[in-house]
């Protein structure tokens, strides 16, 4: 019988029918392996997976393969989004084994769930030196009969040596100007000066880093880390990889150019570069980081944001191409015939020619992913925005890509800070709304009144999962950028109970070191630990950077010798791997310049109040924090104390326990806020 219906993960849901008798992760599903004697295939995939999809069409709706999993095997199922403790553990030991990972992973494990074989996706049959998935289960299924004792040995060995592998993570101290500057150089040595980004093929959007370079601009005047972020994101700007009519961005560009992405959309790869974009904007004041910044945030509203208002997980890569057959980017691609049915021959023309629409194609089968490419002469502007609304209106018109409706507790979090930040940035009101309806869901359906998390919700319903240590951080990230953006004090305190709880179940008492499992948590055969930043921050990054926010806003000195404590990996790993660190790169940043504390006092309703408050938020400085409200007011705590200015709206700039004197003036606030560290 497949357990499987009752699931709240889209993912899990989608194997519902398969043949195969599958368990989601349990306690049951390992004694069924103990009580009939026989080994557990762990598949670990996600929703917006290709090779997920292509492996369960070709092998878990087979009929002959899922009886001999059946006969043989108890069969579990995760979702790596729902469960990343689960991922992270297997994933290691799959890297570990193999020197490579990837998704759909496939282990498999003893009753006791330590692991003994490994894979990812396997073909139903032989193919480019890759057994079949059948040669594979009949191999372990023989292995397990007659040769058990080889296999325990080998489970044993894999566990012991996992559990070994604890790190050590550099020493106590901080890092310094030497530790970033070095990380810096790390970066341009890695820099793909040509055609932005770092690195070759696959080419990942690097949101971290860039927030990191603009930071170590604002604070040390460095044109270089300046240069590499404003052409990296013009280049993603302009090629496939960001959606030239819906906006955001796919997951990644599988060349070196950004020009064919593989067309998934992340909630958290949008909400963080949509943060980043606005930083670039608010740096340099760039009109295209404004436009990406603005469609980004549209497109996680328009397309994301689920009927209980948080934010869908995600969009597939493959749609049906309107023959009845999924197709990869489907949705997103055109050909020159495409284009001229929707918009005649004279205006596909001038399409073609706009967003680098060929013959040959770019993509496959003679279509072309959209780009802006770089030509010379001038396009109308009000001609192109003609053509680029009845394309997406014909687009509006193929199968959509299927979206996953899960919502995950971190990446909502990232996409509270990036809609309330761009929306105040661009008065842009009803992105503000969006950003607090999030943020309220979050409170209502993930917080408990114990102040824990619950890592997903599906319409309405919260998931059985505990939250993870990037869930507390990245949702107090969030629940601090709405603390500057809306002045409303109840935002700090939920953000102060999650890091109360980051502070008590997820950190090493002596060391300072982080888990990503609280020590409450599920136990499994290592506790996850992993400082590296990959496609989100990871939880000791963003908790280092959540935890150096709330003692600037509260003064809480546990809160910031514990993000000074947790940032030690950052001297230890930023000058090694700077790409792998970004956003830990970008906490210290803020640590060495303090950061600022900035408090408005003033009325609500007074321009006077509007304008302090706006140059406050568009300050430059690393990790500059603000505090608004009324004179007189106790609902945050920099606001204490701090008078009007002859009865003006006035604002207070403070770093290292001094504080300059209050200034009336946005000018002088602004210059005070973009000025170097000096």
């Amino acid at each position: 019988m497949n357990r499987l219906a009752h699931e709240t993960s889209p993912y899990l849901l989608q194997h519902a029918d398969n043949p195969v008798d599958w368990w989601p992760w349990s306690a049951e599903a390992f004694d069924e392996a103990r009580r009939s004697n026989r080994p557990v295939l762990l598949s670990v995939g996600y929703s917006s997976c290709h090779w997920c999809h292509v492996m369960a069409h070709e092998s878990f709706e087979d009929e002959a393969t899922a009886a001999y999993l059946n006969e043989h095997f108890v069969s579990v199922k995760v979702d790596r989004e729902e469960r990343p403790d689960v991922d992270a553990v297997y994933m290691e030991a799959v890297q570990a084994a193999t020197g490579q990972g990837g998704w759909p992973m496939t282990v498999f494990l003893t009753p006791d769930a330590e692991p003994f074989y490994f894979g990812t996706y396997f073909p139903p049959e032989p193919r480019h030196g890759m057994a079949s998935f059948g040669q594979v289960l009949e191999g372990v299924a023989t292995a397990w009969k007659d040769r058990r004792d080889e296999v325990a040995e080998v489970a044993g060995k894999i566990t012991r040596d996992l559990a070994e592998r604890e790190m050590s993570f550099g020493d106590s101290r901080v890092p310094g100007e030497e530790d970033l500057a070095g990380a810096l150089l790390g970066l341009t040595r890695d820099y793909d000066a040509a055609r932005g980004g770092f690195g070759g093929a696959p080419k990942f959007p690097p949101s971290m880093v860039i927030e990191f370079l603009l930071r170590h601009h604002a604070r040390t005047g460095s044109e270089g880390a300046l240069q590499m972020a404003v052409d990296t994101c013009e280049r993603m700007a302009r090629g496939g990889l960001y959606d030239q009519l819906g906006g955001g961005f796919a997951r990644y560009s599988v060349d070196r150019e950004w020009v064919v992405p593989h067309f998934e959309k992340m909630l958290y790869d949008n909400a963080l570069l949509c943060r980043a974009y606005a930083h670039l904007w608010r740096a340099t004041g760039s009109e295209l980081a404004r436009r990406v910044a603005l469609e980004t945030a549209d497109f996680m509203v328009r397309e994301l944001r689920t009927t209980e208002g948080g934010f869908a997980s995600a969009l597939d890569a493959d749609s049906d191409d309107g023959s009845g057959r999924h197709v990869e980017g489907a949705y997103y691609v055109w050909t020159p015939a495409q284009l001229r049915e929707a918009l005649g021959e004279e205006d596909a023309a001038l399409a073609a020619q706009y967003f680098g629409v060929t013959e040959e194609g770019t993509f496959e089968e003679g279509a072309s992913v959209l780009q802006l490419p770089q030509q010379e002469g001038v396009f109308e502007a009000e001609r192109i925005a003609s053509v680029r609304e009845r394309l997406l209106a014909a687009r509006a018109g193929r199968p959509a890509p299927g979206r996953d409706d899960k919502v995950v507790a971190a990446w909502n979090g990232l996409a509270v800070a990036a809609l309330a930040e761009t929306g105040a940035y661009f008065g842009r009101p009803d992105l503000v709304e969006a950003a607090i309806g999030a943020a309220d869901l979050l409170v209502r359906l993930h917080l408990d009144d114990r102040a824990r998390l619950v890592r997903t919700s599906k319409d309405g319903r919260a998931g059985a999962h505990a939250g993870v240590l990037e869930d507390y951080a990245d949702v107090a990230e969030g629940f601090l950028a709405l603390t500057s953006v809306t002045g409303e004090g109840v935002w700090l305190e939920f953000a102060g109970f999650l890091l109360d709880h980051v502070l008590a179940q997820f950190t090493d008492a002596e060391s300072g070191a982080l888990y990503d499992t609280a020590a409450d948590a599920e136990r499994l055969i290592r506790r996850p630990q992993d400082p590296t930043d990959n496609a989100t921050p990871s939880g000791w990054s963003a908790a280092a950077g959540a935890l150096l926010s709330y003692s600037a806003q509260t003064g809480a000195e546990p809160h910031r010798t514990a993000a000074e404590r947790a940032l030690g990996v950052v001297k230890a790993l930023g000058p090694r791997a700077p790409r792998f660190i970004g956003w830990g790169l970008a906490v210290a940043e803020a640590l060495l310049d303090g950061p600022r504390e900035v408090a408005v006092v003033g009325g609500t309703d007074d321009p006077d109040t509007t304008a302090l408050r706006r140059a406050a938020l568009l300050g430059t400085t690393p990790g500059t924090v603000v505090a608004v409200g009324e004179p007189g007011s106790d609902e945050l705590p920099l606001l204490a104390g701090r008078p009007l200015v002859d009865g003006r709206p006035a604002a207070y700039v403070c770093r290292n326990f001094a504080c300059d004197a209050p200034t009336t003036d946005p000018d002088r606030l602004r210059a005070a806020l973009n000025g170097r560290n000096t």
